[in-house]
Order: structure tokens, then sequence, then C-alpha cells
């Protein structure tokens, strides 16, 4: 299966830059989700990779063959980039079966009939939809319907599959049901996905690799959970995870103490020294434990779910939100005990840059 390089990979409209020099390395077999809100170019850079877009800088290449050299003039069309779409709008004809839509494409392909019928069986069976084989669009509901889509963009067997917010249109459950066939039809196909979305709880599930944008440039490109742990700055740290990273500002002394949100602590980490400087404390919701510890708050609002419980702390004006799991609550305004534990993440407050990724040695109340 093919990789794909993007090399100072540039779009502008006009004065608008909608992607700004991208450099990527989507592995074989990998499946890739752009992410990042509305206008950030997650689109337009998927778009170019499908030759559906004409980038204004930079090259493209698809299983080691150029797609697109705006220096050297190639520039493929999407039918000879060997890639298969999946849009939002499952654009399914509505006139023909589940049959003849799967097969519609291989037709103009000039497939033989036989190798059709064993390809659309093949693609039945897979997505589970062989019972619907007769039936017309109007008549499967909508995870049927994005089904037969998927199948039919898999028939003539792309080497790379994109798919641009395809589960938008579906309702909470049964997007959660379709991310779970995605992630084992990628397995299954063996193919390259690359997906884009807004829905940071898709591209977390999803992927192997999630590359977040914000207006037009790279903001970080690596596996979900690394990301999650460990995000290259503020922007990547608020709009990775939910309930979202707590963010305080501190004070870094020159021996390793933090100030922060009414508390002290020193910093323990295994980087180079920092030196003195403001901070932003990141501090993700379930590390913070509530009814353990030497630290005082009081409770601002609960929200119970059932499985976890969102607590708003308030800590001498300071507000922190913990996630404790289980199905417990607290009393508004009432005082709890709580305590930091795993990892806290440090932003520089003048850039938003990660400086460092450390411990919150002995926390006290105070200072």
């Amino acid at each position: 299966m093919p990789e794909i390089i993007l090399n100072n990979v540039a779009k502008r409209f006009g004065k608008f830059v909608a992607v700004d020099n991208l450099n990527l390395h989507i592995e074989s077999n990998s499946f890739i989700t752009l992410l990042g809100p509305s206008g950030c170019g997650k689109t337009t850079t998927l778009r170019m990779i499908a030759g559906l877009e004409t980038p204004t800088e930079g090259s493209i290449s698809i299983d080691d063959k150029v797609v697109f050299d705006a220096d050297r003039g190639i520039n493929l069309p999407p039918n000879k980039r060997d890639v298969g779409f999946l849009f939002q709008n499952y654009a399914l004809w509505p006139h023909m079966t589940v049959y003849q839509n799967i097969a519609f494409g291989l037709e103009n392909l000039k497939w033989k009939k036989q190798d059709i019928r064993d390809r659309v069986s093949e693609l039945l069976k897979m997505l589970r939809i062989e019972p619907f084989e007769k039936r017309y669009p109007a008549e499967l509901s909508g995870g049927q319907q994005q089904r037969v889509a998927i199948a039919r963009t898999l028939a003539p067997g792309p080497k790379v599959l994109f798919m641009d917010e395809p589960l938008s249109n579906l309702d909470a459950k049964l997007r959660m049901e379709m991310r779970t066939e995605l992630k084992r039809l990628h397995r299954d196909t063996d193919s390259t996905f690359v997906y884009v979305t807004h829905d940071q709880l898709e591209a977390m599930t999803l992927s192997t690799n999630v590359c977040i944008m914000e207006n037009g440039v790279l903001q970080q490109f690596a596996p979900p959970l690394v990301m999650y742990n460990n995000p290259a700055n503020l922007f990547v740290a608020d709009f990775m995870g939910n309930p979202t990273m707590n963010f305080i500002d501190g004070h870094l002394g020159v021996d390793g103490r933090l100030t922060f949100g009414g508390m002290t602590a020193m910093f323990g980490h295994s980087g180079e020294y920092l030196g003195e400087r403001d901070v932003v404390v990141g501090i993700r919701p379930e590390y913070i434990h509530v009814g353990e510890g030497d630290l005082k708050a009081t409770v601002y609002s609960t929200l119970p779910s059932g499985m976890e419980t969102t607590v708003k702390l308030d800590v001498k004006g300071t507000s922190l939100t913990a996630v404790v799991f289980g199905d417990l609550d607290y009393a508004v305004d009432s005082e709890v005990s709580f305590s930091f534990h795993k990892a806290a993440v440090l932003f520089d407050k003048a850039d938003g840059k990660n400086i460092a990724k450390g411990q919150l040695l002995s926390p006290a109340m105070g200072g």
C-alpha cells in the first residue's frame, strides 16, 4: 500500500492562505486524520492530495509516483491517482439498487460481468449489507446507506481512501457504530485512509496519526495518545480532550519551584534546565483526584453521567475541572480534598509552546 508525501505544499486564494508550507509524510497502511476547526485547511489539504484542488506551490507523491509538482508542471487528474473519495453526502443513485450502485463504477471501467459480480459480492459480505442487495437507497437507514457508499468507493480497489466528514449526518449512536466499522474496515482492506473531521473524539478513536491544523498551518503530527499526553502547544492541548485540559497561569522560579493558582509545587522533569519564566500549567481533568490528598477546594458544580462525574472546583478563585470515575456526586459548595496524579505540561506563557512535561512534586496551598 502507498505512502503519501507532501513537500512544501501551499494553497492560496488571492491573498488568503488556506494551507501554508505543509510538509507531511503519511506512511503506508496508516489511518490519518486531518483535524481542526472550520476553515483550518484540512479539507483543502485532502482535496489537493486527491487532485480535486490544485496547490499553489509544492509537490505531492503517492506510492513513489509524483502526482503534483508546481515547479515541473505535473498535475495528474483524480482518476490517474488511484484514489477513492467518500463524501459527507453519500450521493447514491436513487434509481439504482444497492448492487447497481456498487457495480456502477466497475461497469464504467469495463470490468467483465463475472468479475463485477465477484467483487460486489465480496464487498456486500465485508460490509454486512448482503440482505439489502436488491433494495433502493430510500429503503435503507443512514448507516446502511453509509456502508453502500463505502462499498462503492472501495469497489475499484483504490490504493488510498479519502473521507471528508463521512459520519457527520448520522446520529450519535450510529456514529459510534460506524467508527467501529471504519476501524475494522481499515484493517481488513490494508488501504491507506485519510480522514477529515472537526471531531477530536473521532480523531482519537480512529487514527494511527493525527494531523492537527490551525489557520492553514500544521500544529502537530503524532499518534493520538502522544498528542493527548504531550501536546505541542496550547492550541493542540485545548483542542484535544473533552473535558478540555486545565490551564493555570503560573511562574517557574530559578530553583524549579512552581507557583500557580494559589498553590506551590516543585516541577520535576528530566529535560534541560528551564530557567525562570512565566508559564501556563496544563493538567488533564482525570489527573485531578477528588477526595484524596492535602489540597483543599470548594465544589462549584457537578455533572454526573453515571460512568463518570465532571466536577468543577474552586481553589482560591482558580477554577479546575476534574473527572471522577464511577457514579459519585458531591454537594455544591462543600469542601473537598484533592491531589494531582501523573504528569503536568508546562507551556511558555509568551508563545504557547510546550517546554516540558513532568511531575508536580509535593504541591501545597499558599504561595
